[in-house]
This record gives structure tokens, C-alpha cells and sequence, in this order.
């Protein structure tokens, strides 16, 4: 499995179930698998929709902060890696 780092988790909402990702590397859009990697977490889930500021959109760049519904617990500092196909 080839991988590669494209943010960092700074922020997580228990209550909605949503990462505020940022974006360091490269970029992400919906569709892309990814890998949430920390002491305590470690799973993969595809990204089926990710907010900036509350509007929708498809793809973010290095730069940028997002918002992503996950499906376990992240806590800030976790990795953010885009599994390669």
C-alpha cells in the first residue's frame, strides 16, 4: 500500500462526528481514500464530503482547512494520509 502525507488533524467534534483537517501537503478531494494514523488511531475511510467554512466542496489544497465527517474518534495531531490505488 503506497501513501502520502497530506495533513493533520487539528480539531475534532465529538458530537457531529467531524475532523477539522488541515491540509499540508498535495491536495484531497472527495473520493479519496484515506488513512487516519495517531497513537490511538488508526483506520481508513473514503471521503464522501468535506466542508470549508460550511460550504461543500470537492477538493482542498495545501493551505487549506477542512472539515470531514469520520467515521471513529480523531484527535488532534493525527496524520492524514491519501492511500495511492
Amino acid at each position: 500500500m503506497e501513501r502520502e502525507k497530506v495533513g493533520e488533524v487539528f480539531k475534532y467534534w465529538s458530537k457531529i462526528g467531524v475532523a477539522g483537517i488541515k491540509v499540508t501537503e498535495g491536495f484531497i478531494q472527495v473520493g479519496d481514500t484515506i488513512q487516519i494514523q495517531g497513537s490511538t488511531t488508526n483506520f481508513e475511510q473514503v471521503i464522501e464530503s468535506m466542508q470549508i467554512e460550511k460550504a461543500q466542496v470537492d477538493k482542498a489544497v495545501k493551505g487549506q482547512s477542512i472539515g470531514v465527517k469520520v467515521k471513529e474518534a480523531v484527535r488532534p495531531g493525527d496524520s492524514i494520509y491519501k492511500i495511492k490505488k
